[in-house]
């Protein structure tokens, strides 16, 4: 299976799996890269559209790609989707040409939001977590609470290290400059960073990237961390448990320039 990032609007990514004939995308807030895709390999047919969630610019595409297509669409149970659509939730999973994805409930950037985790034969296994993971971040929490998204990140965090972390938006750069400002004796995220840099001056994405390496880059997967929740506590002085530490760095990376 071949997975592919269409860049959609300033910094969305729709990702697309392919088999010989068959084809899968995640959150098309736009029709247009995927007909694109769809006309440049005709012998390819779209036949399922995940969705992590209901904003926008991850639903904005579903009416037309599903005119031209007649693919099904498969959202979350809590959040209304602009078609029908499947709906799933935690526990739940399905099968895609062989791949069997696990949904998993990661409220927090919206209270209806899901997860897909699934292993494909012979390759690392992928992670479409549309807003709630970023590489180096995580989403803005529009609807959900603090602890909600700690649990969130947890759970994903949780997940097999090779895992390849899919996300729906190019911010790895400005997450890691960030990152930096919490951690700034990190090495693993000054090397990172490097790496990042020099993929975007060649126009290339920086997904997907491995859990692993977000286990050593993401203050939101570390602000349990000694080192962090020290750093975090020096920024806001009531930062003074799991919870209240975490709703800290997100207000701090809120209000980092």
């Amino acid at each position: 299976m071949k997975l592919i990032a269409l860049p959609a609007f300033a910094d969305n990514y729709i990702w697309l799996l392919h088999t010989h004939s068959h084809a899968l995308v995640v959150d098309p807030g736009d029709s247009a890269p995927v007909l694109a895709w769809l006309q440049q390999h005709p012998g390819v047919k779209l036949d399922t559209i995940l969705v992590t969630h209901h904003h926008a610019d991850h639903t904005g595409g579903l009416a037309e790609l599903v005119a031209h297509t007649q693919a099904r669409v498969m959202g979350p149970a809590l959040e209304t989707m602009p078609v029908p659509a499947q709906t799933l939730q935690q526990g739940d999973g399905f099968d895609w040409h062989g791949l069997r994805f696990d949904v998993h409930d990661v409220p927090g950037h919206t209270l209806g939001h899901i997860a897909f985790w699934g292993q494909p034969p012979d390759q690392d296994p992928v992670l479409f977590c549309g807003d709630t993971l970023f590489s180096a971040g995580c989403g803005r929490l529009f609807e959900g609470t603090p602890a909600q998204m700690l649990d969130s990140l947890d759970r994903l965090a949780a997940l097999p290290g090779n895992t390849r972390v899919c996300c729906a938006h190019e911010y790895t750069l400005s997450n890691l400059k960030f990152a930096l400002a919490v951690e700034p004796h990190n090495p693993a995220i000054q090397a990172h960073l490097s790496l990042c840099t020099r993929l975007r001056e060649h126009a290339q994405p920086t997904l997907p990237v491995a859990l692993q390496t977000e286990r050593t880059i993401n203050p939101f997967l570390r602000s349990r961390q000694a080192g962090v929740a020290a750093a975090v506590q020096q920024h806001d002085p009531r930062a003074v448990d799991d919870v209240s530490t975490f709703a800290a760095l997100r207000q701090w990376k809120n209000d980092f320039r």
